[in-house]
């Protein structure tokens, strides 16, 4: 039996071009199982998507991905502690100094990066 790593992509969009549908994409090429979270979309690149992280009905997440502005990460990082996750990635243009801060508050080690350039993909290839 195949374990296949969680993921869901906090910001998931439907629109082909935004980071946060290349995401969507990139996870599903990589083998993991995906969960787009989109409280503005019933599906994502064919995946239904969920209305916020607490929906999402994985029992663990190894990974969330958020593509969204500081003001609104910032609002969902006691969901995102919630859950507990084992990585949280806070792409370019998701964090600002509240957000940093907010974190270290509720315990959560963010990793500031492109969680797409981590899996090995260019965002412009996908």
């Amino acid at each position: 039996m195949t374990i296949r790593l969680t993921v869901a992509v906090i910001g998931a969009s439907r629109d082909r071009g935004k980071f946060g549908n290349i995401s969507v994409r990139a996870h599903l090429q990589q083998g993991y199982e995906v969960f787009p979270v989109n409280p503005h979309a019933d599906e994502v690149e064919g995946l239904r998507a969920f209305e916020s992280l607490s929906d999402v009905p994985a029992e663990n997440l190894d990974r969330v991905t958020v593509y969204l502005p500081p003001h609104l990460t910032l609002d969902l990082l006691d969901e995102i502690a919630e859950v507990e996750p084992a990585e949280v990635w806070l792409n370019p243009g998701s964090s600002d100094e509240d957000v940093r801060a907010r974190a270290e508050q509720l315990g959560i080690e963010i990793i500031e990066a492109c969680s797409i350039v981590d899996l090995g993909v260019s965002p412009h290839s996908v």
